[in-house]
This record gives structure tokens, sequence and C-alpha cells, in this order.
């Protein structure tokens, strides 16, 4: 910090708009949306949903174009994100429900997570939003390193205007229970510029604010007037697909507020902005993840492919793009690295930073990926895939043979090579057992008493 930053500190006479100095660390804003599909992004080639906001966020930073999820389903995908670890060893292989008997996950309570270590480096610390990795204590927001929590802590929404999940209220403000009127989109957007604006008034302090929208997460519920535009100009359009496409702007419109508040208090010069999605689409929901095969919950491509932008102002070069392959809980080591802390020894994620600077990263790595899921197709076991280098071995259920897939000349993964290349389904497959063991080692159940 400045020495005359310092100094005005000390008198109290900072106000907003004025600028940090290059040394200040930089705010954090990470948008996590949900269930939402390369093919719902209009940057990324959709021709019947408009999404300028994103668009404007990904040409005014750098898009990394092989960005995968680290799960196919909600709580796995974000509980690596915020731990940089593979969902299994942090004790979230699968989805965290209402009730114990559907329940495959229980955040391991003595795990660091992005929140616990950016507070350690002085940040203000906020979730708005869906949570989705724990119902009650030792696992709420507050209690897992976020100062503010202003959301939602369960899964779904029976729906976006009533916010209750099988009739019960989740909606809370910090711990108090609350029943705030409006569509949880607009809701999220409201109470994040809000703390924006708090921020604004508080510029000694950097900030990691973490907005995690469920939309556009089925129930497909988009404002009436959102549909209606979407109505007339495509009026050839399906329903289903219709109400998906209506779902997504309306999103992207209130993306566009958070965006243009971060402007309008000066703040967004120094906030590094990262926008991505939890996993892909939902294919029965009218989603879209193309030009992937297949979409939510599945080990193709269409299932762990997400839009991901970062813009860092002066860092990060406009419309920039990166082939390199990330997961999405590269994010958190970055952003340590860029709060400039020190970065865990034992994490699976590596740090964008080399990426968007463009230097060379030689070492090839091994992406992981896992779920675990009840009901007669899945038992209540777990089905994994690996990608290492062109190759991705995968299934997606527990009790089918794998398949083998060359991601380079195979894209579509229309052409299962497993029965042509049998040492390399063995050598794949002995890794991807390491990985299942060491994921083993966490309980994935709350302990009984």
């Amino acid at each position: 910090m400045s020495s005359l930053r310092s100094l005005l500190l000390g008198f109290g006479l900072v106000v907003v708009g004025m600028p940090a100095s290059a040394a200040d660390r930089p705010n954090f804003l990470v948008i996590l949306t949900d269930d939402h599909g390369i093919g719902d992004v209009s940057a990324y080639g959709a021709s019947d949903v408009r999404t300028p906001h994103i668009d404007r966020l990904i040409a005014d930073g750098a898009r990394l174009d092989a960005m995968r999820s680290c799960a196919t389903v909600c709580s796995p995908a974000r509980a690596a994100i915020l731990t940089g670890r593979n969902p299994d060893r942090v004790g979230v292989p699968g989805v965290i429900r209402t009730h114990p008997r559907d329940s495959w996950g229980y955040l391991a309570p003595s795990v660091s997570t992005l929140p616990d270590l950016l507070r350690r480096e002085g940040y203000a610390t906020a979730i708005v939003g869906k949570w989705h990795l724990g119902l009650e204590s030792p696992n709420t927001p507050n209690e897992r390193g976020f100062d503010h929590f202003h959301g939602f802590l369960g899964d779904m929404m029976d729906s976006y205007t009533t916010h209750r999940r099988h009739g019960i209220n989740y909606m809370r403000k910090n711990t108090e229970v609350i029943d705030p009127p409006g569509h949880a989109t607009d809701l999220f957007t409201d109470w994040s510029i809000a703390y924006l604006r708090e921020r604004a008034a508080l510029r000694a302090q950097p900030f990691f604010l973490y907005l995690a929208y469920n939309a556009p997460h089925f129930p497909i519920e988009p404002p009436a007037d959102d549909l209606e535009r979407v109505r007339k100009r495509l009026p050839g359009l399906d329903d289903l697909r219709m109400k998906n496409v209506a779902f997504v702007e309306h999103l992207d419109r209130a993306i566009g507020r958070v965006l243009a508040e971060l402007d309008d208090l000066d703040l967004a010069r120094d906030t590094i902005v990262i926008f991505t999605s939890d996993n892909g689409g939902s294919l029965p929901h009218g989603q879209s993840n193309a030009p992937f095969r297949d979409g939510k919950q599945s080990h193709f491509d269409g299932g762990l492919r997400v839009p991901f932008a970062i813009r860092w102002p002066g860092r990060t070069r406009p419309g920039s793009r990166i082939a390199a392959p990330a997961q999405t809980f590269d994010i958190f080591p970055t952003l340590i690295e860029a709060a400039g802390g020190e970065v865990p020894k034992d994490l699976d994620s590596e740090s964008l930073l080399p990426l968007i600077d463009g230097r060379r990263v030689d070492h090839v790595r091994d992406f992981y990926f896992v779920r675990r899921e009840g009901g007669p197709r899945y038992g209540g076991l777990s089905y994994e895939a690996i990608i290492r280098g062109d190759w991705k071995l995968m299934r997606n259920d527990p009790f089918t043979p794998y398949q083998l897939y060359h991601l380079a000349s195979d894209p579509g993964e229309q052409e299962d090579r497993a029965a042509l290349e049998p040492a390399l389904v063995r050598t794949l497959s002995a890794a991807l057992g390491e990985r299942v063991r060491r994921g083993g080692a966490t309980p994935w159940s709350r302990p009984t008493n």
C-alpha cells in the first residue's frame, strides 16, 4: 500500500473512487453459474441465446478454451473450487442433499477453504447465492471461511420465486432465516451489488466475493417479460429451448448489472473477475453443450467442459485465448498467489497465472473426475474418469466397462478405442485407481454419534 494511502487511511480520509496503488492486492469476484453449458454462451458460438454481458467480460479478459469442471454435478464441483483439491479428497464425491439417505457428501471440517486462506491474508470474504456444501454446523458458510453469507444453503429451489426445497426455507442472511420476495437471480444480484457498495466505502481492505447463482439450473423459470422477448425474436423455437434461452438471457443481464456496478464504484480496475459454470448443461431441460457430447452427470465433455474467463486489468490481454487444458479448481491457487499468500503444498490444482502470463508449462497434468450417486443406476458407488494428454479413460456408471477416447482426433468422443489400446487402458486404469484410493481415505458421510 502506498505511503500516501496509508496516511489517509490513518485519518479516515480514503473515499470511494480513490485509486489503489500498484502494490495493493486485487479484489476478487468469482461468478459461478449453475448447469451453464458452453452452448448457452453466445461468445462460444450459440446462435439462439444472447449473452452480451458475459461476452463483454470474455472479450475484456482471457478465455480458457479447454477448461473443465472437476465434476459433472454441483456439490463436488463447488467443493473442488473452494478447496483446490479433488472433491473426493475433501469428502464430497457426490451431491449433498436434504435427506441423509440420498446425500453423498460431507465437506471435511479439517480442510481449509479458499476464504479461510484469504481471510488470513487480510481479505473480507463473502458468498452470495448458492452454497450447497452443507445444511448445518459445522458446514455452513460462516463456519467455512466466509464473513458474510446472503443466499441459499441447499441444492436447488423448487421455484425461483418461493425459494423452498422440499418445503423447507434455506434462505439465510448469515445465520438468520429470511424469506425475501422476488426472483432468486434478481435477489442474488441485488445483494451482491449491496455488498460491493459496502466494500467500496472501505477501500482499506481487499475483498473476495463468491457470487454463486443457481441459474440456469432447473426448474427453468424465466420472468414473463424475458420469455416474451425471446418468443417474439425466435417464434419457431421449441418451448423447452425458448424457456432456457430466456432464462439464460435474464441471468446475463443480472451479471451485467454486477459488472456495471464494479465500473460505477471504480472497483473494476482493482478487481480480478472470473466467470465460469459448475458443470455442463442439462440436456433434458433444453440446455446446450454444443459442440460436445452429452451433458450434466456425464463424463463425456458435454458434462465437463465449461465456459471460463478471467479479467485482470493490466495483467490479462483483452481478447486473448488460452488453449492449455485446466480445471475449475485451479481458481484456488490462482487467487491465493494473486493475493500474495502461500499456496498450500498438498493441492491437486495448479495456478493459472503461468498460462495467463504466457509462460511455457512443460509438464503434462492428469485430470481426474469423480461422482458418487445412489439409485438403481449407481447403487451408491462412484464412477470416475481420467484425462492424460490427448487420452480420456471414462465411464458413466460403476457397472459398465471403461471407454477410451483420443480427444485430439475425436473431440466428439464417438470412437471408443479401449479394445484397440489395451496397454494404455491398463496404464490409465492404474493411475485412476491411485486417485480413487487417495479419495477413499476421506469419509464422505456425516459422522454419527
